[in-house]
């Protein structure tokens, strides 16, 4: 499950973050995540939760903002949008799609006290 190993480096990032800031705790992360990023919100959730355990972060909030997939067709020049990655385009049918959008997961925002 590599929703773990990415649980811990969104922990790094917002243990830094509130440190550099002195803060007491944090309260909220916003996470945006892609739906062609293979990450398991729900399984990013539990493992967000254990590893946060007993740190700054114990009992933050954490949101998660759905992105959309989208991807560039090198058989008919369409921009798509893409359910799965290697899925076929809509446009022509053709299996040459290269995705544009919706693979990243980034740190929107932290709300800290």
């Amino acid at each position: 499950m590599h929703e773990m190993a990415l649980a811990e480096g969104v922990l790094q990032l917002v243990e830094d973050t509130a440190r550099r800031e002195n803060a007491e705790r944090v309260k909220l992360v916003v996470l945006e995540i892609g739906r062609l990023s293979s990450v398991e919100p729900e399984a990013l959730r539990f493992c967000f939760e254990a590893v946060s355990s007993g740190g700054i972060a114990q009992g933050a909030a954490l949101e998660v903002i759905d992105v959309a997939g989208s991807g560039w067709c090198l058989a008919c020049a369409a921009t798509v949008a893409m359910e799965e990655l290697y899925g076929a385009c809509p446009q022509c049918g053709g299996h040459q799609l290269q995705a544009t959008g919706g693979t990243e997961m980034r740190v929107k925002e932290i709300e800290i006290e």
